[in-house]
This record gives structure tokens, C-alpha cells and sequence, in this order.
């Protein structure tokens, strides 16, 4: 492929950040790679490994020559690394970001734009458990999606460009609103994280006859509750910043709990078979 961006920066320089400067890399899509981050250790290792060709711990000072910027930090740090670097941008930079909540972010950032620089709201629905420049490959979109989420205010050029980008690091791209894309994620990201933090947490402190009850659990367990070994800090923002969302989607997950609840209760063999098929066959659409 040719270059699509000739000096990218990258803010955030782990699994996310780094795997798509990766990406792009092994695609020859960009030409140099700019990697800032606030650890100094972890931007070290990055240029090591190969996956940024400068790096910088001024966010200011390192995007002053670059033609996009990708922000992959904690969702409520999003906002306030704009407002950092937007007096710095140069003239037509477009700034994109990886966070998997996108109404505030995208009203927020889309406001301190400076004139002619132009923000693209942006999801790459992929990940692992892993976090830090070490964790990052180049192979981690392939075959994913990666939701852009414009307005009437996104640039359509600033737009393609990044979609192109997207497509270049392997993922496949489509368009959602902002709102839409909340409500949705909300529901198949968010709450089944915050159910594993929450059942992983229940386990843990239960009281039974002073076992180490975790001590005990084998691999259904542990697939199921693999995803509470993500970034806490990650998900305290997420859940904070998709919050009414959350809230609703905690609501609607309770009401089926207590339904099951009621199920159990009533030793009632049909409709506990009943509600486990329903279960079962819309996961096995899934697949």
C-alpha cells in the first residue's frame, strides 16, 4: 500500500495505540510514527521493540509536525489531552481516538478543534486482558471492526482518511452515531465487564466456612471472567463516562437475574429449561 499519512502521532502507546502503529507499519500506510506517553519506560520499550520512531513525553511539544494524531488513553483523559495539544496542531491535522465511549468525547473534542483541523470519533472493537507497549501486534484489528462515529461537523476528508487508515491496519470499518454507538456498547462491552468485576469481586469476598473460595475454580470460571483482569482504571472511566447507558443496561441485566432468581426459587424444571434455551440459542447465533 502507499502512505496515507506521512508523520502520525500516537498518544498512549500501549495495547491499542501500539498495536496500531504497528499495523500501519507492517502495512506501509504511514511514514514516521511519533509515540508519547507519560511513562517513560513504556515509550523506551516502544521505540525498542520498533513500534514508534520518536517518542515524546510532552504531548504539546510532539505533535507540532504531525498530519493525524490517535489518542489511546482512559476515556476521561481524552477530552483534557485535546485540549493540551489543540493550540499545536498544525494546519489540517485530523485527531481520531480509540475510546469505546463516544457522545462526550465526541462533543467535547469536536468543540476545541481549532480551525482547520478536524476531530473523527473512533472505536476499534478489539482487545485483550494485556496492556503496555509489550503487549501490542500488528495483527490485532485484523478482521475486527472499527466503528467511526461523525457528525454533521466531521470533515469528510479527515473521515476517508482515517477510514483508509482503519482498513490498512487489517480492521473493517463502519459509521454509527455517537448516541447509538453508546447505547449498543453499553450493553454487549461495558455491562459484561462490570458483571465479571462484580462476580469475580462476590466470589472473592464470600464467606464459606473460611475457604478461599477462588482457590477452587477452573476453566469456566476463568473464561467467564477473563475480562476482570482489564485495566481498572480503564473501566472506572468508562463506566463513569457511559454512565445513564450503563446504568439502564445494569438495570435490564438485574431484571433478568431476579427472573432467574424467581426460577430457581420455585424449583420450577420448565422454566428454568426455558429461560436457559432462550439463553442458549442467542449466544449459539452468535457464533
Amino acid at each position: 500500500m502507499s502512505i496515507i499519512i506521512e508523520r502520525l502521532a500516537v498518544i498512549g502507546v500501549g495495547l491499542i495505540g501500539g498495536s496500531f502503529a504497528r499495523a500501519l507499519r507492517e502495512a506501509g500506510t504511514v511514514g514516521t510514527i511519533v509515540g508519547i506517553d507519560t511513562d517513560h519506560d513504556n515509550l523506551s520499550k516502544a521505540l525498542s521493540l520498533g513500534i514508534v520512531d520518536e517518542i515524546a513525553t510532552d504531548a504539546a511539544r510532539g505533535v507540532q509536525d504531525v498530519q493525524a494524531v490517535f489518542i489511546s488513553v482512559p476515556v476521561c483523559s481524552i477530552p483534557m489531552v485535546v485540549r493540551e495539544i489543540a493550540a499545536f496542531l498544525p494546519a489540517g491535522c485530523i485527531v481520531s481516538d480509540g475510546g469505546s465511549v463516544k457522545t462526550a468525547i465526541v462533543r467535547e473534542c469536536e468543540a476545541l478543534m481549532p480551525l482547520g483541523c478536524s476531530f473523527v470519533g473512533g472505536h476499534p472493537i478489539a482487545g485483550t486482558e494485556h496492556s503496555g507497549a509489550a503487549a501490542a501486534f500488528a495483527t490485532l484489528f485484523n478482521g475486527k471492526r472499527c466503528i467511526l462515529t461523525p457528525t454533521p461537523a466531521t470533515d469528510a476528508g479527515a473521515y476517508d482518511t482515517m477510514a483508509r487508515l482503519w482498513q490498512s491496519a487489517g480492521a473493517n470499518v463502519c459509521s454509527m452515531e455517537p448516541g447509538h454507538h453508546d447505547r449498543i456498547f453499553a450493553e454487549i462491552s461495558h455491562l459484561p465487564h462490570v458483571v465479571a468485576y462484580a462476580l469475580v469481586h462476590a466470589v472473592g469476598t464470600a464467606d464459606v466456612e473460611g475457604e478461599n473460595v477462588l482457590s477452587y475454580t477452573a476453566g469456566g470460571f476463568r473464561d467467564f471472567t477473563r475480562i476482570a483482569s482489564s485495566d481498572p482504571i480503564m473501566w472506572r472511566d468508562i463506566a463513569l463516562m457511559n454512565r445513564e447507558a450503563l446504568l439502564a443496561s445494569i438495570d435490564g441485566f438485574s431484571t433478568s437475574l431476579a427472573e432467574l432468581r424467581q426460577r430457581i426459587d420455585r424449583s420450577d424444571p420448565a422454566a428454568l429449561a426455558d429461560f436457559f434455551t432462550i439463553a442458549k440459542q442467542f449466544r449459539d447465533g452468535i457464533l
